[in-house]
């Protein structure tokens, strides 16, 4: 009997060695999976240091709009002009900052403040309707990603930011951002929109022009500068009071752009 209870002592201490050895496996062959998944991850996000001086190519934007008009039988043409940034004029560049990213010059490429609004709102709502992103994570999207509504693609983003804030200088990003943002269907960048929509190059847009051009950033494909919509006029006078309350127009432009604006 005493030999038969010490075969199953043997048996219950071997069973529990090898269930013990099993998990430190199982929890082994897990952090390596774990370490293989972030290394990829970080050696598929993309090298930027291209962007420091180089002109990108066609942007991840413009292959989706290509791509999205190829599939219901349409062909886009693509219509672009680079302009470099003293080319640009002031206000453009304020209405631009204050319309996507007031803090643009004072964070490393994330607005935490934004991103924890974002992201308690979404959860709130249960959809990605809130975006929280600064022109750091727009350019981002739309040299690299998509317009995809996904937390891997905002994700990534995040991290393609840093790495852009990393090499890029804040005037660059800004420069790049401008030349690759959509205005409408096909048209990328403020060079080839003031072009398209007012017949003028970049430089010798008036300033009621220039608030219709950042006005339909958020909805590029819905909206045209030249509307007279109700949105259109609701955010072009959102910008002008963002404008006149950062001091970057007198009292006297702002009644002045105003007047083209009135509801």
């Amino acid at each position: 009997m005493k030999s038969f209870l010490s075969i199953i002592k043997y048996f219950n201490k071997f069973f529990k060695y090898f269930l013990k050895k099993k998990i430190l496996s199982f929890f082994l062959i897990l952090i390596l999976i774990i370490t293989a998944l972030i290394i990829n991850f970080f050696t598929s996000l993309p090298d930027v240091r291209n962007l420091i001086t180089g002109i990108p190519d066609d942007t991840s934007m413009m292959v989706q709009r290509i791509e999205e008009n190829k599939r219901i039988g349409k062909t886009l043409k693509i219509r672009r002009k680079w302009s470099p940034l003293p080319m640009i004029p002031t206000l453009l560049k304020r209405t631009v900052i204050v319309s996507e990213d007031i803090d643009f010059y004072n964070h490393k490429g994330i607005d935490y403040f934004e991103l924890k609004e974002s992201i308690k709102k979404n959860l709130t709502t249960g959809k990605k309707s809130r975006g929280g992103s600064t022109i750091t994570q727009q350019l981002a999207k739309n040299i690299y990603l998509s317009t995809e509504k996904s937390y891997y693609r905002k994700i990534r983003e995040f991290f393609i930011a840093g790495r852009l804030e990393k090499h890029l200088s804040k005037d660059r990003i800004l420069e790049i951002y401008l030349n690759v943002i959509e205005f409408g269907h096909g048209i990328f960048g403020v060079g080839a929109a003031s072009e398209f929509f007012f017949h003028k190059s970049v430089d010798q847009l008036e300033n009621h022009e220039i608030i219709r051009l950042i006005a339909v950033i958020p909805k590029p494909l819905r909206v045209t500068p030249s509307s007279d919509s109700g949105y259109m006029m609701w955010r072009a006078n959102l910008l002008i009071d963002r404008l006149v309350r950062s001091r970057s127009i007198t009292i006297n432009e702002y009644d002045v752009i105003k007047t083209y604006f009135s509801e």
